[in-house]
């Protein structure tokens, strides 16, 4: 019996590999790799560190443009954010501050200082990093606790579409991308957080949360 992490049913075989099985929960609709399959932390860290994002790459500004533009236009002059899974070269946090929204980063990997998850932000971001909870459930959560009445958490990670197009899928072979999405289970988490989720072209999910 395989359960989902995220909301804990008991799921079914999606599809296999030559490296690993996926399985989809019913209920909440994500799709995962089972934690015998997880690369172990070193690894998973080494991969990570070959990463050579900078703010000085203007390719990569343009991609995190993708998740930096929608919540920017809903953004309060003066916010503050936390970017969560900041990774090893920061920029989106740079990205905000530049247009004067300071943004605490978090990263349990290269900025591990939890105490910031015990504070409350008018935003959270996070942009390719969903994909990579090993806890979903807990991570999902810990994010959401941070975002303040009235704020806004945005998530950026490509979406399952349908097992077909699935079994051809690039995004399913880094082997450090162990839960994947879609947006059945975007709407199962704004069910679960009382409030909707917004879809913002192909990637990028934003849910606000109530004042009340």
């Amino acid at each position: 019996m395989t359960i989902c992490p995220l909301c804990g049913s008991t799921a079914a075989a999606y599809h296999q590999d030559k490296r690993r099985a996926y399985f989809q929960c019913p209920d909440c609709r994500l799709v995962f790799v089972p934690p015998a399959a997880h690369l172990s932390p070193a690894d998973e860290k080494s991969v990570y560190d070959l990463h050579q994002n900078t703010p000085q790459d203007p390719g990569y500004r343009r991609f995190l443009s993708r998740m930096f533009l929608p919540m920017f236009e809903r953004l309060p002059v003066g916010s503050r954010g936390l970017d969560f899974g900041s990774g090893p070269g920061p920029t989106l946090s740079v990205m905000f501050a530049e247009r004067g929204y300071p943004m605490t980063i978090y990263d349990p990997l290269y900025a591990p200082d939890a105490s910031v998850l015990e504070e409350e932000y008018d935003f959270v971001t996070a942009t390719e990093v969903v994909e990579h909870f090993r806890n979903p459930a807990q991570s999902l959560s810990q994010m959401w606790g941070c975002v303040k009445p009235g704020g806004y958490l945005g998530m950026m990670t490509k979406l399952v579409i349908d097992q077909a197009a699935f079994a051809n899928w690039h995004y399913k072979n880094d082997d450090t991308h162990i839960c994947f999405f879609s947006r059945k289970t975007f709407g199962w988490l704004a069910w679960q957080w009382q409030t909707e989720p917004v879809f913002v072209g192909k990637d990028v999910t934003i849910f606000q949360k109530s004042r009340f």
